[in-house]
């Protein structure tokens, strides 16, 4: 089970740590799609920053602080809803399988780092 939750989590931390160094960096396909969505810009580094900071969190439940895991990955699946409601919102439906994908990773790294918990 361990094995399984070690994978997961490293995967999810890659993709959220990739996903905030695009934001900080203001990515132009991330530029494209705030706009597309009507997210200001000025938003990018509190975006970036919950990003790297659910990275961080998974992190450091990987590495034995399991409540901190526990959290960032909880909040990760409230960012990533937000994300999917904000899509729905503004009816960019074809591109919710992004925050989607990012959500049910989330979802599968808080479900394995509860199982390996007990």
């Amino acid at each position: 089970m361990f094995t399984a939750y070690a994978i997961v989590t490293v995967v999810t931390i890659a993709v959220n740590a990739w996903a905030a160094i695009a934001d900080f960096l203001r990515a132009g396909f991330v530029l494209g799609n705030m706009a597309e969505l009507g997210i200001p810009r000025s938003w990018l580094p509190l975006l970036g920053g919950l990003k790297a900071a659910g990275a961080v969190g998974l992190l450091l439940g990987l590495l034995g602080v399991d409540w901190i895991g526990v959290a960032a990955a909880a909040g990760l699946i409230l960012f990533f809803l937000g994300a999917i409601a904000t899509h729905v919102r503004a009816r960019v439906y074809v591109k919710t399988a992004i925050p989607g994908c990012f959500l049910i990773l989330a979802v599968a790294s808080l479900s394995l780092a509860v199982a390996v918990a007990r």
